[in-house]
């Protein structure tokens, strides 16, 4: 079975045309992070990636995590795994170096975070937590907070825990019902219940912050009446290093379909009326912080998919090419690899194409961050925020649905010896199905796309990424076909808008067809980046023809079977009220 090895060559040119689109690559004080500082730090990644995480991800789902006795106990393999982790400096990539971290933009983790994801999911899933807690604190935190917790977060010594979820409040935060008393020292007591949180407890770090949403006594009612608290698993000393037990136990961790080896847990806070904690920005305004974890999250949901697809379609292709069958019926011949029947190599590059094309997203998305946080003009780091918050909810919807997807065409290459679970490509479909999930449903994301993102300013910003793809269309090579596509379905996209704009907010078809219209806005935005790197590889074909026809193939490819669903998902969108409307659910 094939082990995974970073797509080191995909990546570096994908970080190449992030740079292009976003403008990253002319923004001052960036200089120093040029082409061979990435390549440099790409290939230490991707030597850690597939040395020492890849081997650990079948044995995090064959072992799982144990609970016993008011404990979690990690796999095996998986506390050295996170020692090595952290000295190397990884936890702390793209955060401050005043507090231990490397200080690196965003348009370099991205790529190295997709390598944590494809080489072992499970394990790295404190990551993009620890990234969203600091930058939390960074944001909303007292000088005093952001000394005491973030040296030893950004560090590893400490992970970060999200606690939003509450047995009767799921995805309806403002039902939640834990509370948080002041006391006359400025802290509070924390008293609740919380469950399905990530790494909620474990044994690989010295203490665990735990980010809890709560009410205050005399909170308004609703998501306006909530607050956000740092909960520390150890209360922290005057030395700043943990001492005693803070009254929170994990009550247990859950049995999941997949992701064994992250512990899922269930945690109760203030049982004996002893649970501090520290109130994080204002009272009643802890969502505003909070959303800043939960986009971190939902971005790395989005590389999750890429990740997962990217593992999957290594392992495919290698055992298509390995796997002799049949006979070659377009060539003649006599028997052959899977990989040369027409229908398996469709599959491959049904996985290939859409992996290249949300890799180039989500880069694209890190180096719009990037540069939203080192341009001067107030004007323009606005529109860069408003691009960022149009393409995440489809970054992370899109590509955890085609996640799935591409584990379960992952399976069809290997047949039956993938529904078998010796060669280890059913740990893809079983660990990708929660992306869809976590972090908000694409139910969720597909709200959020066109009530707050796209109806609350008339459309504005994603008329302004429409109009961007067709002006890179005016630019391309004379020999990429793909622009006349592009424009048509940017097109199309545009007057969708129109009825998004002119529709009530209470509309059926508006609020049924959320998902329909996210669906086609991201084939769109993957075929624009596709067929951007298809005009780069048509400029570059002499330094390497086969790799580079190879990208062109691709978009080729995209633009074949993929693209014309956007009419049809669109044509969806126009009537998702039909058949809605009139059925009635019965007991």
């Amino acid at each position: 079975m094939s082990v995974y090895q970073a797509p080191l060559r995909d990546m570096q040119l994908l970080v190449e045309q992030a740079l292009h689109k976003s403008g990253l690559a002319n923004c001052s004080g960036l200089e120093e992070f040029d082409s061979d500082l990435v390549s440099a730090v790409l290939e230490e990644a991707g030597k850690f990636a597939s040395g020492e995480l890849a081997p650990l991800n079948t044995v995090g789902d064959a072992e799982g995590c144990r609970f016993e006795n008011g404990r979690v106990t990690t796999p095996p393999g998986w506390k050295d795994a996170y020692r090595q982790f952290c000295e190397a400096g990884w936890m702390g990539l793209a955060l401050p170096a005043e507090y231990g971290g490397q200080s690196l933009p965003k348009f370099i983790a991205q790529p190295v975070n997709e390598m944590w994801l494809s080489a072992n999911l499970a394990f790295v899933m404190f990551h993009a937590l620890a990234q969203g807690g600091s930058e939390i604190l960074l944001h909303f935190g007292t000088d005093e907070q952001k000394q005491r917790y973030l040296e030893p977060i950004i560090t590893g010594r400490w992970t970060v825990a999200m606690a939003l979820t509450e047995p009767g409040a799921g995805s309806d935060l403002g039902a939640l019902t834990t509370k948080a008393i002041p006391g006359r020292d400025g802290s509070y007591l924390i008293k609740g219940q919380k469950i399905y949180i990530t790494y909620g407890d474990h044994d690989m770090a010295e203490n665990i912050v735990h980010l809890v949403l709560a009410r205050t006594p005399d909170a308004p009612a609703g998501s306006r009446g909530i607050s956000l608290f740092a909960v520390p698993k150890f209360r922290i000393g005057n030395d700043g290093r943990p001492g005693e037990s803070n009254d929170l136990v994990c009550t247990g961790i859950e049995h999941k379909t997949g992701l064994h080896g992250s512990p899922t847990c269930s945690i109760s806070y203030g049982d004996n009326d002893n649970c501090y904690g520290e109130l994080i920005g204002h009272e009643n305004r802890g969502l505003e912080a909070m959303f800043v974890l939960m986009n971190e999250a939902r971005l790395s949901c989005g590389m999750q998919g890429v990740g997962l697809g990217e593992a999957g379609f290594q392992r495919a292709q290698a055992y298509a090419l390995e796997r002799i069958q049949g006979t070659d019926a377009v060539n003649g011949g006599g028997r052959t690899a899977i990989a040369h029947h027409p229908d398996v190599a469709r599959m491959l590059l049904s996985i290939r194409s859409e992996v290249m094309g949300l890799r180039g997203l989500g880069y694209l998305i890190a180096a719009l961050i990037d540069k939203a946080e080192h341009t001067d003009h107030a004007d323009e780091r606005k529109t860069l925020q408003a691009r960022i918050a149009l393409l995440t909810p489809v970054f992370k919807a899109y590509a955890t649905e085609k996640a799935n997807l591409m584990a379960g065409t992952t399976i069809q290459v290997f047949g039956g010896m993938g529904f078998v679970e010796e060669t280890g490509v059913a740990q893809l479909m079983r660990d990708a199905r929660i992306t869809t999930i976590y972090e908000g449903t694409t139910g969720i994301q597909a709200r959020d796309l066109v009530f707050r993102k796209i109806k609350a300013d008339g459309g504005e910003a994603l008329l302004h990424l429409l109009a961007e793809i067709d002006q890179d269309t005016e630019q391309f090579h004379a020999d990429n076909p793909f622009g006349p596509h592009l424009r048509q379905n940017a097109s199309a996209v545009r007057q969708a808008v129109e009825i998004i704009n002119s529709a009530a907010n209470h509309s059926l078809a508006l609020n049924a067809g959320g998902v329909p219209f996210l669906e086609a806005l991201g084939k769109l935005c993957c075929a624009w980046q596709l067929a951007c790197t298809a005009n780069t590889a048509i400029k570059r074909e002499h330094e390497n023809p086969q790799y580079y026809r190879n990208l062109r193939a691709l978009a080729d490819y995209y633009f074949a079977f993929t693209v014309p669903h956007i009419a049809a998902h669109l044509t969806t969108f126009r009537h998702a009220d039909r058949g809605v409307a009139e059925y009635r659910f019965e007991p």
